[in-house]
């Protein structure tokens, strides 16, 4: 999901989901069972699962650089061997003249695009492989300001610059946030459909092959000598296989999973499992009036009528808004928690058609092990969303963009070979650059959804003027903020205080009727 969430303690935030209900909603399958060790990293150790996985007994075709074939028929490459270069390729070895590193990205999201895009821009051989190219996928669409510059998005991308949020308690309680943004500050509200094709359009304007197809699975090097062989469903071409697809297999170097919460590239390399929520948005088409509250504003709703340990929302987008909820603890009364949202928002949306349902998966923490050998998992892939606040195209798209260069920077440009020890690089920089927003958002979680006691706690505390400025900087240019030790330690009292109040409160307040 990708929303803004105000938070009373410095971090970044965000929310999104969507299908067609719940009962249509591919769910991440249990994890294996020998256990096996993983690299010590400090994003890893947020909500860390004591998940098992355990190696491939049964022997697999080895699909080699010796021999193996590339039946891919795009762009003059049908027929193709990587056996053609007429060497044996180990890690750190240099290719023969002519020859480029080859990686395929399985999955055309912002992790997957942005991976892609800066792979080919350095003279990387890049397939980008993505089944649904216009698909849109469940997401709130929050974007931080921040990401528009640094990906070079252009600004028509944005249907929304919200510059108000509305933070609603349990007991309807509003709080107005947005104060302490600039003339030039807001969020951007985004439709998938738009920024997950701009993105992959981009890549492969600028060298990446994109591929029509279904990730089917893929055959593992059994050594560093051999390569990998994926096997895929490839839908273009005009005619009539191209709706059931062509079953065809591509030999490259590396594989980068892209491929989302449910990837099958984690289960390949036997990545383990992760514990996940389940988002799900209604888009509804509201009246003229009622849209106009929301051309520069989002809202935010808490309570355990909408959500017992997360919160709900309505993002305003081009000419709609997205109505949803999310949650890990209850999964199965998604639908309850959504007709919450509905009942709670009612006079803002009354007499909105809704025009698209949508749910997805959303991964709660990163998975035990993000790279084996020479694969590695980016995104949603390798469960790069934010606790709390459920944000992840940003992460998404930064991954992506951060393995891809140290893939560039490690093989000379596609000059040579690498292996895991580059691959672990990526991570232990992305660890070492986003843990502490992780770990921020985990406790923030654990501390303020846990009752509706401390919702309203956290609703009263969005107020302050403190709160709302670490916050915003915290989101929009993504770094835990709070250099102010005078101004931590009195929030730090408030928080407390606050907490307490609620919690002993004999009579809760009444509920509210919202404008």
């Amino acid at each position: 999901m990708s929303g803004l969430m105000a938070l009373p303690l410095a971090a970044p935030a965000v929310p999104s989901a969507q299908t067609t209900g719940l009962a249509s909603v591919a769910l991440p399958s249990a994890a294996p069972t020998a256990p096996r060790a993983a690299a010590p990293t400090a994003a890893a150790a947020v909500g860390l699962a004591a998940v098992a996985a355990g190696r491939r007994t049964a022997r697999q075709p080895r699909g080699g650089f010796a021999g193996a074939k590339v039946t891919l028929d795009v762009k003059g490459t049908a027929g193709r061997s990587l056996s053609d270069a007429r060497v044996v390729v180990c890690a750190g070895v240099t290719f023969p003249e002519g020859r480029k590193l080859r990686v395929a990205v399985v999955g055309g999201g912002p992790a997957g695009a942005s991976a892609a895009d800066a792979l080919a821009q350095q003279g990387v051989e890049t397939f980008l492989i993505e089944r649904k190219l216009d698909n849109c996928k469940p997401c709130g669409g929050a974007i931080p300001l921040c990401m528009i510059d640094e990906f070079d998005l252009p600004k028509d991308i944005v249907d929304r610059q919200v510059r108000k949020m509305t933070m609603i308690s349990p007991t309807n309680k509003e709080v107005q946030i947005g104060q302490t943004l600039k003339d030039d500050e807001y969020i951007g509200m985004v439709r998938r459909e738009v920024l997950d094709d701009f993105l992959r359009q981009r890549a492969k304007k600028n060298g990446a092959t994109l591929i029509n197809g279904l990730f089917m699975g893929m055959t593992l090097p059994q050594n560093k000598d051999e390569s990998y062989v994926l096997t895929y469903n490839d839908y273009e071409g005009e005619d009539g296989n191209a709706r059931k697809g062509e079953k065809k297999t591509l030999e490259v170097d590396v594989v980068i999973g892209a491929d989302g919460a449910n990837s099958r590239v984690a289960k390949d390399i036997e990545a383990g499992d992760y514990e996940y929520a389940i988002a799900f948005q209604e888009r509804m088409r509201i009246p003229e009036q009622k849209m106009d509250y929301y051309k520069d504003r989002a809202e935010m709703y808490v309570g355990e009528d909408v959500s017992p340990d997360f919160y709900a929302w309505v993002f305003p987008k081009s000419d709609h808004v997205a109505v949803g909820t999310g949650t890990v603890v209850d999964k199965k009364g998604i639908q309850k928690y959504q007709q919450g949202i509905r009942d709670r928002a009612a006079t803002r949306i009354e007499g909105g058609d809704i025009i698209r349902v949508e749910a997805h998966p959303i991964p709660e923490h990163p998975r035990p092990w993000r790279v084996k050998d020479r694969a590695i998992l980016v995104g949603d892939a390798a469960g790069y969303v934010t606790k709390c606040s459920g944000e992840g195209i940003y992460f998404a798209a930064k991954s992506g963009r951060m393995c891809a260069e140290t893939i560039v920077k490690n093989s000379q440009q596609g000059a040579r070979m690498i292996d895991e020890a580059d691959l672990m690089e990526h991570l232990r920089e992305w660890d070492g650059k986003y843990g502490p927003t992780y770990l921020v958002l985990d406790l923030l979680q654990k501390i303020f959804y846990t009752s509706d006691a401390a919702r309203e706690s956290f609703v009263e505390l969005c107020e302050e003027e403190y709160v709302q400025k670490v916050t915003f900087d915290s989101y929009l240019y993504k770094t835990v903020q709070g250099n102010d030790p005078v101004g931590d330690l009195k929030l730090g009292w408030k928080t407390l205080s606050s907490l307490y109040k609620y919690k002993n409160q004999k009579t809760p307040d009444p509920m509210r009727t919202l404008a």
